[in-house]
């Protein structure tokens, strides 16, 4: 069991006395780890912000891991530039529908890690998912594990069924389910629902040729609020005899862009960069999906917007440099 921290906040700069009895109300007030918005109705796909006001005893975050809960499902974390991402998965203990399909499984915890969040700032730490199967008036128990280096803290108490977490010294996040409107659908549940390789992708851009190879099917997603990071996805097809690959990629929207994959081995999905870039067999389709092998835009220079569009240059080894514009659709998946 990993003891848990008190924290405090320190003051290394003179205020006057108004104003410091402002921010060490508000930061009394604020001290945990909390849901920027603490309310979710039923059966909706919410964008769950967890805000982290500070370190750990004036050190720096390095790693944030976070429990689901049973009734949050469907969940996809928002990466975070100079974070890696990690989401474990296994079983629910119920089965929950997603558009007709019967799910059993999926994440059940999620970690940056290996990032740096000075104690003298805070930030958010997004996951997408929706709220299922629980009743309104219930308060589903996020818990957060904060680590800074050596030193750990856990927010992770939990009041008994009627009690009282103000007293606590380190509550875990908690949302509380209030009563939906039943409109019939619900459209925001787009968001938890994997689309790809459904058809329509190839609408949102024209096909390209260079040499044997032809890419199609170009698109991007909407970045939404505070969102640092742009995701973007397209199929390429070796019509050739000989491999090639993808050696880099660059846009005038972004200041840098990687190749990324999301990879699952013992349940564990972790996202990372493939410096070597991707791999085109003779014969062979590649499609860059969410989920899967993708672009990450760093460093964007104004958020992605529906309806709008990204201009990107992919470098192959062989065909060489190929002009391609993303579409943006919507955020709320393909």
């Amino acid at each position: 069991m990993k003891a848990i921290k008190k924290f405090g906040k320190t003051f290394g700069k003179s205020f006057g006395l108004a104003a410091l009895l402002s921010v060490t109300a508000l930061a009394s007030a604020e001290a945990h780890v909390t849901f920027l918005d603490r309310e979710a109705k039923q059966e909706s796909t919410i964008l769950a912000a967890l805000q982290v006001p500070h370190g750990c005893d004036g050190k720096a975050t390095t790693e944030v891991r976070v429990k689901l809960p049973e009734g949050f499902v469907f969940a996809k974390p928002q990466p975070k530039a100079g974070w890696e991402l990690e989401v474990i998965k296994g079983d629910y203990q119920k089965t929950y529908d997603n558009h007709g399909d019967k799910v059993k499984t999926g994440a059940i915890e999620v970690r940056w890690k290996n990032g740096n969040l000075s104690d003298d700032f805070y930030d958010t730490f997004v996951i997408q998912g929706k709220v299922s199967g629980v009743e309104a008036g219930t308060s589903l128990a996020f818990p957060v594990t904060q680590m800074c280096g050596d030193t750990v803290a856990a927010w992770d108490q939990v009041a008994k069924e009627g009690g009282d977490a103000h007293g606590m010294k380190s509550p875990a996040p908690l949302l509380k389910v209030v009563a939906g409107e039943d409109h019939g659908h619900d459209h925001d549940d787009m968001a938890g629902m994997d689309m790809s390789g459904i058809g329509g992708a190839a609408l949102a851009g024209e096909t390209v040729k260079a040499g044997d190879l032809e890419v199609s099917g170009g698109f991007a997603k909407a970045m939404l609020p505070g969102q640092p990071v742009g995701g973007g996805f397209f199929t390429v097809k070796n019509n050739g005899q000989v491999d090639d690959r993808l050696v880099s990629v660059s846009s005038p929207a972004a200041g840098e862009v990687q190749i990324h994959e999301m990879v699952t081995k013992d349940n564990v999905m972790r996202m990372r960069q493939l410096k070597d870039g991707i791999a085109i067999g003779a014969g062979e389709t590649v499609k860059l999906e969410p989920g899967n092998l993708h672009l990450m835009f760093q460093k964007v220079k104004t958020p992605f917007k529906q309806g709008d569009t990204v201009p990107v240059t992919l470098t192959f080894e062989k065909a060489g440099k190929v002009d391609l514009v993303l579409q943006i659709l919507s955020a709320q998946g393909k």
